[in-house]
């Protein structure tokens, strides 16, 4: 039985249609991607499930006793509690329910007879709801999540008044995920996270969450890593697709051209009709000319659709850069701190024509203050930087403060187009057809820049980087607002933006901040990364390399953490990785020597400790592969055999440790 069923929802704003007979089945613990341009519908759709938004017509649906849970832009908390008290709101009822069977216990002390009876009764009621809303132990759920979404021991007693936009909306995402409703509704929900987040969040929805899930991301590692099914809505109308987002690309792709491909049939069969019908529409073959032009019209009608379209992409051809000598800028020992907190220290690199420089890090490592600092913005506290004379720098800011909110779109590009013009002044009509390449057209070119949402500012500036020829692009989270299809668009542009050193240092070099991962891995060879703790090192490779490399150190550190200690006999098992048991954990799994195992013999159990050994490392290096951790179908089977393949070693080490114990 379906969890959630939507029925043929229509919606509309005054004359613009949303929503054109949205239908959507979802069942118990599936994960769904909801994609779609910004302004699709794809929020509406959301809160007419939530129930925020009534529409036009249409039925919602929700299994008798479901919960939703849904991720709102601006969560609401109680003022005076901290971090980790709102957090704990999260299981509010649990806390009610224990209270009632603290009564329940203070009753039975007194009652007897069918009094308690009842009482008996309720506790068993009690109990098994404790059980189903997460038992006992509820305190690892809370910091395992506000640690995964980046909040620090230090923060779980800060005043949630004293936290900042960004911080509120992680903190209402944590308290979300705990409350664990059986379907989850998550509208953007990485827009304040870090890569370390956005991998914690990916994991968690993955391999740990086993409710439903309908995520609204442009996050397409996320999409690849999480989800079974994208719906996409487009023009008012819900299409739906099998497989993650990597899936959904090749399989709209196939859609469109064969919807391209049954078009042009058709026109050819409207066209060849129309043909006869002219020629034959007086004379002998006129009475056969009318009935084949009553028949072309019932055809049109049944089976010509409006012609396929695909929607508009901005133009983002990035100039060809100027030439700029071998090297464009050089920081050495830079160090800048914020009173105790260190961001970088004896920092030195060289950016020269051609380089593709990523920067990762936690929000508020210092990756922003790095390029102020670069680009002599804001001084560092010791150092040298020096710059190429022909440098010439195209700036995306996170925050776009240094531009004139009360300029229109045309007038600002029209800013941007004289300043860099060797005439010193240009045509309006330039502008115009500039903000056109940007999806802006007609009255849209007349909106203040003050009123733009963020993905139409993002749009702007980047149009305005396309105004003139740079040899250095720094970008500061260029897609934090871009939908996947401007997101894609501008990795396209970047990979075609001065992709060769070239000889004569004409080639272009980027610094690009981000938390895109898919971006980063596409256009950046070398990353700078920035630890949070004061420490920026730079790695000379893609994106997926480092992970990997980092997820190898983890795993290491973690096997390391749980080597067994030798015995005063100085045995182990032949290459373990668990821990060897103590004598209280002998004493709780005494029953695991029993049955099966009992009956093994020792040099049995330690080939199959082995095998499974050497299949976990198998494991492990097939999930440092980009190909295989960032498709959700092969990342799950692998995580799901190595879960199993522990849960046996398990039991096979206790048995080999408590063996040679004896003898």
């Amino acid at each position: 039985m379906p969890l959630l069923t939507v029925s043929t929802i229509h919606h509309a704003f005054g004359t613009d249609v949303i929503l054109a007979g949205a239908t959507l089945s979802v069942e118990p613990g599936e994960k769904i991607g909801l994609v779609g341009r910004n302004g699709a519908g794809k929020s509406t759709l959301l809160r007419a499930i939530e129930g925020e938004l009534i529409p036009d017509s249409g039925k919602v649906q929700l299994q008798k006793g479901a919960r939703i849970g849904y991720l709102t832009q601006n969560p609401s908390f109680e003022p005076e509690d901290t971090v980790r008290e709102a957090a704990t709101r999260a299981f509010a009822d649990l806390h009610r329910a224990h209270d009632d069977l603290n009564e329940v216990f203070e009753g039975m002390a007194t009652a007897q007879g069918e009094d308690l009876d009842k009482l008996l009764r309720k506790q068993t009621d009690l109990e098994a709801r404790i059980e189903s809303l997460g038992g006992y132990a509820v305190d690892h759920r809370i910091e395992a999540t506000l640690h995964g979404l980046g909040f620090d021991d230090a923060q779980f007693s800060q005043p949630v008044k004293t936290l900042s936009g960004g911080q509120k909306a992680r903190l209402g995402l944590a308290r979300l995920l705990l409350e664990s409703p059986d379907l989850l509704l998550l509208d953007e929900p990485t827009n304040h996270l870090d890569i370390h987040g956005r991998r914690w969040l990916e994991n968690f929805l993955a391999d740990e969450f086993h409710g439903a899930v309908i995520v609204v991301s442009h996050d397409r590692w996320l999409l690849d890593r999480v989800v079974s099914r994208i719906v996409e809505v487009e023009l008012g109308v819900v299409r739906e697709y099998p497989g993650n987002y990597r899936d959904f690309v090749e399989l709209r792709k196939e859609r469109k051209l064969h919807e391209s491909r049954v078009y042009a049939k058709q026109m050819d069969k409207v066209r060849s009709e129309e043909a006869y019908i002219r020629k034959y529409k007086t004379g002998q073959r006129a009475k056969q000319a009318r009935g084949r032009e009553a028949r072309l019209e019932r055809f049109k009608q049944s089976e010509v659709g409006d012609r396929p379209i695909e929607l508009d992409v901005m133009k983002l051809n990035l100039p060809k850069p100027p030439r700029a000598g071998d090297v464009l800028i050089t920081g050495e020992h830079l160090s800048k701190r914020f009173d105790d907190l260190v961001l970088f220290d004896d920092f030195t690199l060289s950016i020269r024509p051609g380089d593709r420089i990523g920067v990762i890090g936690p929000n508020g490592a210092g990756k922003t203050t790095l390029v102020k600092a670069l680009l002599e913005d804001q001084p560092a506290d010791s150092g040298t930087i020096r710059c190429s004379p022909r440098l010439s720098v195209g700036w995306f800011r996170q925050t776009q403060d240094h531009i004139d909110p009360d300029l229109t779109i045309w007038e600002y590009l029209l800013k941007i187009l004289s300043d860099t013009s060797q005439e010193g002044h240009a045509r309006e009509q330039a502008a115009r057809d500039l903000a056109g390449a940007f999806l802006f057209s007609g009255d849209d070119q007349e909106k203040i820049i003050g009123l733009l949402s963020g993905g139409e500012r993002a749009r702007v500036v980047l149009a305005g980087l396309v105004a003139s020829p740079m040899n250095l692009l720094v970008l500061d989270e260029p897609s934090n607002h871009l939908d996947i299809p401007a997101a894609e668009r501008l990795e396209e542009a970047l990979l075609n933006y001065g992709d060769t050193k070239s000889k004569d240092g004409r080639g272009g070099a980027l610094f690009l901040i981000s938390h895109d991962r898919a971006l980063l891995e596409a256009t950046c060879t070398t990353l700078i990364v920035f630890d949070g703790k004061g420490d920026a090192r730079v790695y000379n490779g893609r994106y997926s390399a480092w992970q990997a490399e980092e997820d190898a150190r983890t795993r290491e550190a973690e096997l390391q953490s749980r080597a067994p200690q030798a015995s005063d006999k100085n045995r182990k098992p032949p290459k373990t990785t668990q821990s060897k048991p103590n004598k209280t954990t002998k004493t709780t799994k005494s029953q695991s020597a029993t049955g099966a195992l009992g009956k093994m013999s020792m040099k049995k159990i330690e080939k199959r400790i082995e095998q499974i050994e050497q299949r976990i490392e198998e494991i492990d290096r097939s999930m440092m592969d980009p190909e295989v951790y960032t498709n959700g179908k092969k990342s799950k089977k692998l995580q799901a055999e190595r879960t199993t393949l522990s849960e046996e070693l398990e039991p096979l080490e206790f048995e080999w440790a408590r063996r040679a114990e004896e003898d």
